[in-house]
């Protein structure tokens, strides 16, 4: 064989799933819509879609959306049975699910399972986390693919598993239609994702930060910061309001409300109730566009299973506790007994100011900062204590 060029790379050929959701019939061209994950298609070159009838097409991106991990692309056919998009707002845990796809290169794979969870948060997947957890086998090559239920409609988009092995261990992880099919028709509209925004940061609300604010009860969540000048200030909402209601309907998790916001089309107005100084308002906002230096409704706490750390914004109340400065690192809130961090003696309370010599300012950073490192498995942390700081390497 002869010497390759030195500026020339081999390719990869990657392997992954998906689904038609849509097929259209026109008067010059035919096309077929389908829908995948967006870190299948991420960097590619050329995308072939192999159906299962043995027929080949060249495909083309559509759109994509790395915050969310989907991704549309097109095929120049038309004919095509699409699957039917179901609800997974109505799905429950325990009913069975189905998984379809080509693990490992084998096409057309079908595995079954039950769904295991629901609203699945700061996993570090992606930005825009609200998983459908199952024990559906799910090993590389299946992401992409549909996860259906028993009477066959899609209820969700096979995304990653949590492995030590690298293969099946019995958790995998799906997006849910409702999200991935509102952001795949906004990527076949408009070719990009417009999201809705309220300039807030929010936290979910425990226990101890009801019984601090006088509540009896924890569900909604704590805002814990109103930007200037946003959608939210001028609505009236204030640090300390507790979102117990967003168009109608009950608000628990974090997670789940930055999905509903970002998917709110921008101009539109919507009903917020709220708890202030224990008692209830309805609050009338307009929602405003999410720029690319904003964040819809910014979660203040993040967790890591690697690290086995869950650490939070530094608020300007947290800085103070903390002898800090507010958006100078994230504060630890907790550290799992038996994680890596645990043995190498972080204790909750300390300051995280850097993550691989980097600065980090809130929790996004933090998840974002660890998530570039889980490819090496290798993290060099700057904590402070007081006012001592001190380098900490962890691996796993």
């Amino acid at each position: 064989p002869q010497p390759q060029a030195p500026n020339n790379k081999p390719r990869a050929i990657v392997q992954g799933s998906g689904f038609v959701f849509e097929s259209k019939d026109g008067l010059f061209s035919d096309k077929s819509y389908i829908l995948t994950n967006n870190h299948v298609v991420k960097g590619a070159d050329k995308i072939h879609v192999h159906l299962q009838d043995g027929r080949q097409f060249e495909a083309e991106i559509v759109g994509t959306d790395p915050q969310s991990d989907v991704a549309v692309l097109m095929i120049k056919v038309g004919g095509l049975p699409a699957l039917t998009l179901g609800s997974s707002s109505s799905l429950e845990v325990g009913e069975w699910v189905i998984a379809i796809g080509s693990p490992f290169g084998l096409s057309h794979s079908l595995t079954v399972g039950v769904v295991s969870a629901k609203g699945r948060t700061s996993l570090g997947i992606s930005d825009y986390e609200d998983f459908i957890q199952t024990d559906a086998a799910i090993n590389p090559g299946n992401s992409g693919g549909p996860l259906v239920n028993i009477d066959g409609e899609v209820i969700g988009v096979n995304t990653a598993i949590f492995s030590r092995s690298g293969g099946y261990m019995g958790i995998g992880f799906a997006i849910p239609i409702d999200l991935a099919g509102g952001i795949a028709h906004q990527l076949m509209d408009n070719g990009e994702v417009i999201r809705g925004y309220l300039g807030i940061v929010i936290q979910d609300l425990t226990p101890e930060l009801a019984k601090s604010f006088d509540l009896e009860q924890t569900q909604g969540i704590l805002i814990a910061q109103v930007t200037d000048d946003s959608p939210a200030k001028k609505a009236g909402l204030k640090q300390g309001d507790v979102i117990v209601s967003y168009q109608g309907k009950p608000v628990s998790k974090v997670g789940h409300f930055r999905n509903q916001v970002s998917l709110t089309s921008p101009g539109s107005k919507e009903q917020l109730t709220i708890i202030r100084d224990s008692e209830r308002r309805d609050i009338s906002i307009t929602i405003g566009t999410l720029g690319k230096d904003k964040m819809v409704a910014e979660a203040t706490t993040q967790s890591t299973d690697e690290l086995g750390l869950t650490v939070q914004t530094l608020t300007p109340q947290l800085a103070e506790q903390f002898n800090a400065k507010a958006g100078n690192g994230v504060v630890i809130t907790q550290v799992r007994p038996g994680s890596i961090a645990a043995s190498a003696g972080i204790q909750a309370g300390s300051v995280i100011v850097q993550v691989n010599r980097v600065p980090i300012s809130n929790a996004e950073d933090f998840k974002r900062e660890v998530k570039k490192s889980s490819d090496n498995k290798r993290i060099l942390l700057l904590l402070r204590n007081g006012n001592t700081q001190h380098f900490v390497a962890l691996n796993w």
